[in-house]
């Protein structure tokens, strides 16, 4: 369930942020990978251990890095860092033993992270070939 979950939020999320013109933004999508990557902090705060926290900021500077690089340079880094983060989810039991994660989030985290960096991938595509991407979702 948390797959299917993850997949339609995702596509649910980007085309409206796309269809209203919110992601006209160039910090939109940077601030999108700042607040994915920071979940983990917040799981580490409901395990408790020191040492998992320092673990998980360390992970999360690496997408923040990615996210301000994406900001400052190439919007193209903050998605190829969304869909990176996707593959994070899937193999961080092998890097963290973070408690405090539920045990649906890898995957929801996952299937939004790599649907909304393919999704926004297209998007930046079509707008690049000079399609009006705001026509198919909504006002523009």
């Amino acid at each position: 369930m948390e797959y299917l979950v993850g997949i339609t939020l995702a596509l649910f999320f980007c085309a409206a942020a796309a269809g209203l013109g919110m992601d006209r933004e160039r910090a939109f999508y940077p601030a999108v990978l700042i607040a994915v990557a920071s979940y983990y902090l917040a799981f580490a705060v409901v395990d408790g251990r020191h040492e998992v926290m320092l673990s998980e900021i360390a992970i999360a500077a690496v997408f923040i890095a990615a996210a301000v690089a994406g900001f400052k340079r190439s919007p193209w880094i903050a998605v190829v860092a969304l869909g990176g983060h996707g593959v994070m989810d899937a193999l961080h039991h092998h890097l963290v033993h973070n408690a405090g994660v539920p045990q649906v989030w890898p995957g929801f985290c996952m299937t939004f992270d790599v649907t909304a960096a393919a999704f926004v991938a297209w998007v930046m595509l079509a707008r690049a070939r000079g399609e009006r991407v705001q026509q198919s979702f909504g006002p523009g």
